[in-house]
């Protein structure tokens, strides 16, 4: 009785297949061949169809079939030249499978595909590969420079940093553009913070590209700001928004909890464990709280005056973000938000009005056209789910060197 069969499409290009065989551990081998007539000389590059013979037999993994491991067998061929004067011959390169590798590069994206939610150890477990060839699909598929021609503009460039280790500062800085049609790429990963990095990687920007970019959004780091203004002199370098929110919103926190400290010395016991749960309901804003927590803010700020005065500050500036201003205009409500904490006597404010005064054209620049670093935010925090979860790739593969 014959055996049921499936064709499966091999879906490599350029190849005709010669035979099938299961080897002794049952897995699958394909042996096939190059259909191309002939190919570039590597010296003087013209097409030759001269055959001058074979390398040795290449076995290399390739794609599971039906969860059964398969291999393809093949034999480069080499062709010779009959331009150059020696007459070299070159050995055949196929589109389907990068030099000296293991691997077709479908297996390679294969290999990549099976890292979601894994390690390298998981996959290496599951796949039967060596932890090597593993890591190395990174060296192949994750390019090491920057494809320039495959940009027409850049306009929103953002610049920011992730720690590989946290509480290490090891710092890597992720340079992302947020192009035209809103698609966010990232265009670098630099192995440092400092400006000298930046510097290097702003000017290897083609000049084509660096008259598109509108605006830089970075936070307040020196090397940043300095880079930027350095390199891209049109470009708008604008303080994110939200990196500012995180200076005044810790300012008016530290008050917070020096606040309860006295409470917690003033009220009586059964008084003070009332205010349980107001560390989160006084970092969010007014308009973001339950019920259960308004009560517990309202019980907090009827303690502590300071504290209430502080919320109601912090809320305002807020709100000036929020509200479509020109700069202009901007600018005269923030010197007045300025005027009232000052007037005020809140001490906790005077570090962030220094930071806004160092940095106030920058911060002022988000009103001109409300562009902030949202955008890189939100890819840096993919990245560092996706750093936790494969449990941290601290080597040099993941760090772009243009």
């Amino acid at each position: 009785m014959p055996r049921p069969m499936v064709t499966v499409p091999l879906d490599i290009p350029d190849v005709r297949i010669l035979s099938t065989d299961l080897s002794a551990r049952q897995e699958l081998v394909i042996t096939i061949e190059s259909t191309k007539t002939g190919g570039a000389c590597r010296v003087c590059g013209i097409w030759t169809t001269q055959l001058h013979g074979h390398d040795d037999w290449i076995v290399v993994r390739h794609l599971p079939v039906f969860g059964r491991p398969s291999h393809l067998r093949y034999r480069p061929r080499r062709f010779q030249c009959q331009k150059c004067e020696d007459q070299p011959t070159t050995t055949e390169r196929v589109a389907w499978r990068d030099a000296h590798s293991p691997h077709p590069v479908a297996y390679d994206n294969h290999l990549l595909l099976q890292w979601v939610n894994a390690t390298v150890k998981d996959v290496s477990r599951k796949e039967q590969v060596t932890y090597d060839r593993v890591l190395g699909v990174l060296e192949r598929r994750i390019q090491a420079e920057v494809d320039w021609t495959a940009y027409s503009a850049l306009n929103g460039l953002g610049l920011d940093e992730i720690a590989l280790k946290k509480g290490h500062r090891d710092f890597v800085v992720i340079v992302t553009a947020r192009l035209a049609d809103e698609r966010l790429v990232i265009l670098g990963v630099l192995p440092d913070r400092k400006k000298d990095t930046v510097l290097k990687f702003l000017r290897a920007i083609p000049a084509r590209l660096q008259a598109t970019i509108q605006t830089v959004g970075s936070d307040m780091w020196e090397a940043y700001t300095e880079a930027a203004r350095e390199v891209l002199p049109g470009a708008h370098l604008v303080i994110d928004r939200f990196h500012v929110a995180e200076h005044y919103y810790a300012a008016a926190d530290q008050l917070r909890k020096q606040e309860l400290k006295r409470l917690k010395s003033a009220l009586p016991e059964p008084d003070y464990r009332t205010l349980k749960g107001s560390l989160w309901a006084f970092r969010k804003r007014s308009a973001d709280l339950i019920p259960e927590e308004q009560a517990v803010l309202d019980r907090l700020l009827a303690a502590a005056p300071l504290l209430k005065q502080a919320q109601a500050l912090r809320e305002a500036l807020t709100a000036i973000f929020e509200t479509p201003l020109s700069k202009a205009e901007a600018q005269l409500k923030i010197q007045a938000w300025m005027a009232k904490v000052q007037a005020g006597g809140l001490k906790c404010f005077d570090d962030f009005l220094k930071t806004l005064t160092a940095g106030w054209d920058d911060i002022l620049n988000y009103f001109l056209a409300r562009a902030n670093s949202a955008f890189v935010e939100g890819l840096n925090n993919k990245l560092k789910v996706l750093k936790r979860r494969c449990y941290g790739l601290f080597n040099q593969y993941l760090r772009q060197n243009p």
